[in-house]
């Protein structure tokens, strides 16, 4: 995966946060080169998913319904009990994820896709959560152009200035966010 090695975050662009009160939502507009179909396909398939989300799943996305997610690469095992609320292919997908709520709206443009996330995040880490989904779309992009470089998430995505992001995320949004902290080690 010589590939991986040589992989840098473009600087942070494509977001913006939604404020209703004390309830904000990160927003993120990419576009991509891939059919909706085949866009699709990576945001529900556990397969594609192991290879660029920040969690896994137990089953396809593809229909309302339960879903079993684990976040990935985490010192400790955290499991979230969750549901699909929304799957109409290959255009919107809704489902839960531990406490906040994610909305994937897929409009095609060209031969391409303008994929568009919203996800309500607690407000002091939503330049975390940006500069965390950047990293993850920018893996997912690679991934549809048969060039995957390997999921890069948790303390893994502090290698590809995941940091320098989230200093940029946070200035775009006009916040302070707080200063990640390693894990402890066990």
């Amino acid at each position: 995966m010589t590939d991986r090695m040589k992989y840098v975050p473009g600087p942070a662009g494509g977001a913006r946060v939604e404020k209703d009160g004390d309830k904000w939502t990160l927003v993120l507009v990419r576009e991509l080169r891939h059919a909706p179909e085949m866009v699709w396909e990576a945001l529900t398939d556990p397969a594609q998913l192991s290879e660029w989300a920040p969690f896994d799943a137990d089953r396809n996305l593809s229909s309302v319904g339960p879903v079993t997610m684990s976040m990935a690469r985490t010192p400790k095992p955290t499991v979230f009990e969750t549901s699909v609320k929304r799957a109409e292919a290959p255009r919107l997908l809704e489902y839960s994820w531990g406490e906040s709520n994610l909305r994937w709206e897929l409009q095609p443009v060209g031969t391409g896709t303008r994929l568009t996330l919203w996800h309500n995040i607690d407000r002091r880490f939503i330049a975390w959560g940006a500069a965390g989904w950047h990293i993850c779309l920018d893996v997912l992009d690679r991934l549809l152009d048969r060039n995957p470089i390997g999921r890069t998430v948790g303390s893994d995505a502090l290698k590809f200035d995941w940091q320098r992001l989230n200093a940029e995320y946070a200035e775009q949004f006009g916040i302070e966010s707080p200063k990640w902290q390693p894990p402890a080690a066990q």
